[in-house]
């Protein structure tokens, strides 16, 4: 067996190394949009956005830097509310109450401020509120296929109304919730899926023979996303690992309040987790929409390891995804690596990219 899947998928993630996935398996439903994002304010390699209750946009850069917008009249404003400590990434972030502020730093050891939930507030440091990483070293992926079940790179994250927020854990296949006081239980945990090895793999990668084209080899999820929908409802989005098959990542709908729960492909209409969407490739965001809708924004066309092979496959995708499957695309053909999504007043959606180099918060529709 190709001893990459996990080691390499995580690794791609923690360093930012991602990108998204290729033609959907079955055809997009509705008309697709391919109107041109506008830019709102231009960032160092924009990842996280989230906006607040009262419209106003939060983002994180490349160097942990998070950030509030303002996108009213012709001249968007942005202030910086802190960072993360030096030298982490910020992957993703959410708004909780004014002033309030969580943001997650990306894969790493206990205790050395990786794979941490920070609150930020504005002209204060960044406050630790739950070392992700410490609770995985007692909460080991039992569906682990290879690596490390201990592992952590948390990267993505949603506030509750409760205080409470949701931690989805891209290396521990699972979505966590955190109490204000710390404390942290696993609330559902994505089993791997059977995928094709796909056609477009050359013969061998990192130095190792890759099986033909078809062969069907086990996947971890790698749950790289979480929204609360318009329905109260929590979803989770996959990359999907090694091999990043095309058209074999899915989006979870898992009931409030759950613990425990398990999203399992090979059984994914019972029990408290049920697939809300297939189909998709190397989701990296989910936002709520109207009508129980689901924004999906995926990190590259060709999934994460085609752009790894050759970085020029590095175009995008966001869709909306209906409770009944059918999804429209929007902006098609306009996204290069884009790294977040999120809805604003006024059906706007904001999406951030590219994640490296000079990049930006851009409005679409």
């Amino acid at each position: 067996m190709v001893r990459t899947s996990r080691a390499r998928t995580t690794a791609v993630l923690a360093t930012g190394v991602m990108a998204v996935a290729a033609v959907l398996a079955a055809p997009a439903a509705g008309a697709n949009g391919s109107s041109e994002p506008s830019p709102v304010v231009e960032l160092d390699g924009p990842r996280g956005v989230d906006v607040d209750q009262a419209g106003r946009i939060v983002v994180s850069e490349a160097d942990g830097t998070v950030s509030l917008v303002t996108d009213r009249g012709r001249h968007p404003k942005i202030h910086e509310i802190g960072s993360v400590p030096p030298g982490f990434i910020a992957p993703a972030v959410s708004a909780a109450r004014p002033g309030r502020v969580y943001a997650l730093t990306a894969g790493g050891a206990p205790g050395t401020g990786a794979a941490t939930l920070y609150l930020l507030r504005h002209g204060k440091p960044a406050q630790p509120i739950a070392d992700i990483a410490a609770y995985q070293q007692t909460d080991a992926d039992p569906y682990n296929i290879e690596g490390v079940p201990e592992e952590s790179n948390p990267f993505g994250v949603a506030a509750l109304k409760d205080g409470s927020v949701l931690v989805a854990d891209a290396a521990g296949n699972d979505l966590l919730r955190v109490y204000p006081d710390g404390d942290i239980v696993t609330v559902a945990r994505l089993k791997p899926r059977v995928v094709p090895v796909p056609e477009e793999l050359p013969d061998e990668f990192g130095g190792e023979p890759l099986p033909p084209a078809g062969t069907p080899i086990p996947a971890e999820a790698v749950a790289t996303s979480v929204t609360v929908g318009s329905d109260g409802y929590w979803y989770v989005g996959e990359l999907r690992g090694f091999p990043a098959t095309p058209g074999t990542s899915q989006i979870w709908r898992i009931k409030p309040g759950s613990v425990g729960a398990v999203c399992d492909p090979e059984q994914p209409n019972t029990g408290d987790c049920r697939r809300f969407a297939d189909g998709l490739t190397s989701v990296v965001d989910l936002a709520p929409g109207k009508g129980g809708s689901v924004y999906a924004v995926e990190l590259a066309r060709h999934s994460w390891l085609q752009w790894e092979i050759d970085p020029s496959l590095n175009e995008g995708a966001l869709f909306r995804v209906r409770p009944d499957g059918s999804r429209t695309e929007l902006a098609a053909g306009e996204l290069i690596l884009p790294g977040g999504v999120d809805t604003g007043r006024h059906g706007r959606v904001y999406v951030t990219g590219p994640v490296f180099g000079p990049g930006a918060l851009q409005r679409v529709g």
